[in-house]
């Protein structure tokens, strides 16, 4: 039997829209020699950006913190604007033909760019960013919102900036194939007793009706479903504290549940072998995965 040809996408290189096969990177970029760059991670529901603003405000303090100057480069950064990038990302979804789908997964990544030869300092001020975009369909895990996932506990091995949204991922690696091979869907990191975030998502718990989630830091994320998740808490007059949590305190809570872009508000019913509640997704992780859908659809 002939197999089925695979459709040729277009993705956005410096730029430039072009094919798959015309994407060409240099072996001497800083990302491809040393992670040296930063990502954001974004979704388009039904013809739409989700909160473009905050990943772009998020992103600009990456690049910040990395000493990136992307903004040197005119005629690059530009794309750093909402109404651009809104505007790269509708051009891939219609010469891709997307537009009939429901669920995109937007990604972008600014590396320092191509020098050689390789030095682990700085390149000459000249070096001009690479930047890259890609939009791609995404399947909703309807079976995870719906029952709950199981997920591991692992030690948090990460670097001390974990604020900043840097390629380097090694340590998400290693934890996200371990999770896997343990017939689980995510690890959650535990850095000296107490619990950070996951691989990519951030972490929430709730007792009677409170939920908790741990305080912001240089070891973990702004996430932006974090952020989306406290502000319709806020609205809606659901308890809300951010405080640390301990690692060895989790069976204590009722419900656990993980947030971000990919995972949305995913229920936890299972933490290494352990049930998490009675085994099922709690009221208040129903109620933010609605109020959510709700924002996300509006």
């Amino acid at each position: 039997m002939q197999r089925k040809k695979k459709k040729e996408l277009y993705f956005y290189l410096n730029g430039k829209i072009l094919k798959g096969k015309e994407l060409s990177l240099s072996p001497f970029d800083r990302g491809f020699l040393f992670g040296d760059g930063v990502y954001e991670t974004l979704r388009w529901y039904k013809g739409k950006l989700f909160k473009l603003d905050l990943h772009i405000e998020r992103l600009k303090k990456s690049l910040a913190s990395s000493k990136i100057n992307f903004t040197a480069f005119s005629e690059r950064s530009r794309i750093l604007s909402g109404d651009d990038i809104e505007k790269v990302v509708n051009e891939l979804v219609s010469i891709n033909k997307f537009n009939n789908e429901e669920h995109l997964f937007v990604y972008l990544q600014i590396t320092r760019g191509t020098y050689f030869p390789r030095q682990h300092h700085f390149p000459p001020t000249d070096v001009q960013p690479t930047f890259f975009l890609s939009v791609t369909p995404l399947k909703r895990q309807e079976e995870q919102f719906r029952n709950g996932i199981k997920v591991i506990l692992e030690e948090d091995i990460r670097w001390m900036r974990c604020d900043v949204k840097s390629t380097m991922l090694m340590a998400n690696v290693l934890a996200r194939q371990k999770a896997l091979e343990q017939n689980a869907v995510e690890a959650i990191f535990v850095r000296s007793g107490f619990i950070t975030e996951g691989t990519h998502t951030s972490f929430c718990a709730v007792k009677k009706g409170k939920l908790y989630t741990p305080p912001l830091s240089n070891l973990i994320l702004d996430g932006v479903t974090r952020k989306v998740i406290l502000e319709i808490c806020r609205r809606e007059n659901i308890p809300a504290q951010e405080t640390e949590i301990k690692a060895d305190e989790l069976k204590s809570f009722d419900e656990l549940m993980l947030l971000g872009t990919i995972s949305e508000v995913t229920p936890v019913v299972q933490i290494n072998d352990w049930k998490v509640g009675n085994g099922k997704p709690g009221p208040v992780t129903l109620r933010l995965q609605r109020f959510l859908s709700e924002m996300i659809f509006s």
